[in-house]
């Protein structure tokens, strides 16, 4: 996998997001808010701490997307990247100062 400075750049922004929960919003779809507390702390873990990312999962080397497994279900994660106002795609998402990123925890069979 060839890495480019501005793939390097928004790697560390998506993990920085990821693994902290701040720098943007996360959306969770209706089968990941309808599992049990602690079924659901489970997963936010799983997804704020992983790391297993290879070229199957991150073509593009940006951390911006991955499947888990957690407690037998597997589970995606996507950031996306818009403007500020959440209105329109991000012109740059290596430039967190236009960049509002968005995060999606879904089910797999929601996909």
């Amino acid at each position: 996998m060839k890495v480019n400075g501005t793939s390097t750049r928004i790697r560390a922004l998506n993990d920085a997001f990821r693994s902290s929960f701040n720098g943007g919003q996360i959306y969770l779809t209706s089968g990941v808010a309808a599992l049990e507390p602690a079924g659901k702390a489970r997963l936010l873990e799983a997804v704020r701490t992983f790391t297993d990312f290879d070229e199957g999962n991150d073509p593009h080397g940006e951390h911006d997307f991955a499947s888990i497994e957690v407690d037998g279900e597997n589970y995606f994660f996507k950031i996306d990247y818009y403007d500020i106002d959440i209105r329109y795609l991000a012109d740059d998402p290596s430039d967190p100062q236009h960049t509002r990123r968005v995060m999606t925890i879904m089910c797999g069979a929601e996909y």
